[in-house]
């Protein structure tokens, strides 16, 4: 059923929009494309004409144009974007200007093709871009990742293993949370905190997904008098909803 709040542009508006991003750049004005706004939340529920807009928006992403143009489009398909978006969108994960954007709607599309281009472009990008995407399957508490991320974190890039840290801990699942609790005791200083942050996270998520015994199992490596003050205090916390928890 469509939206009946919002209005559908007319066809020559959004012809015009649709002209009009192909030199859009920053600085540019915005009014330009409101049609296509119009036109996005117009389709929502309406399945025939949100795919006639993705395809649409998908030709304009394979058209170019500039950074700002990319994260407008890119903006748009995190609301309508499908399936057929991810192969397009995976091609930008290694450009630098374009790879926040992309991974931004790969967070957002349901299904498995997302992840697994996430996890098909992780050996294939370096620096931020590979943080990034170790960031994105962090974010969508992929499980599939867990092997991928457990090598990374013996990777000399500290911003790398950092980022599988913390993926891992978003993840939270029995296999990540192991994983942590291996590398953690010979990781190097500087990955420390971000070991004791993740397994918080990870922690905290178990006891919410039910899983108490591994939860309190991670609570109680963290409850020692090596770690920060604040970290024993968090870790106490949790055991004491472990215990409450029946």
């Amino acid at each position: 059923m469509a939206n009946p709040t919002s209005p559908k542009p007319e066809a020559a508006e959004l012809n015009a929009a649709f002209e009009a991003l192909k030199s859009y750049a920053q600085g540019s004005s915005r009014g330009a494309l409101v049609p296509i706004d119009q036109a996005v939340k117009a389709s929502l529920g309406d399945e025939p004409a949100r795919a006639a807009l993705e395809q649409r928006l998908l030709s304009a992403l394979h058209y170019g144009g500039s950074a700002a143009a990319v994260e407008f489009i890119c903006s748009k398909l995190a609301l309508i974007g499908s399936k057929p978006s991810v192969t397009p969108l995976a091609t930008l994960l290694g450009k630098p200007e374009f790879a926040t954007a992309a991974r931004t709607v790969l967070e957002t599309i349901p299904g498995d093709s997302p992840a697994r281009a996430l996890r098909k472009a992780l050996p294939k990008v370096e620096g931020l871009q590979k943080i990034g995407v170790i960031h994105s399957l962090g974010a969508r508490r992929d499980e599939e990742s867990v092997r991928p991320l457990t090598a990374l974190l013996k990777s000399e890039d500290s911003g790398v293993a950092a980022a599988a840290v913390a993926a891992l801990g978003d993840i939270a699942t029995s296999k990540a949370a192991k994983v942590l609790l291996k590398f953690q005791p010979k990781a190097p200083p500087i990955l420390q905190p971000k070991f004791a942050n993740a397994l918080l996270v990870c922690a905290e998520r178990l006891l919410a997904a039910g899983r108490k015994a591994d939860a309190r199992n991670l609570y109680r490596s963290l409850a020692t008098s090596a770690q920060p003050r604040h970290v024993q205090q968090a870790a106490a916390r949790g055991l004491e909803v472990c215990s409450s928890s029946r």
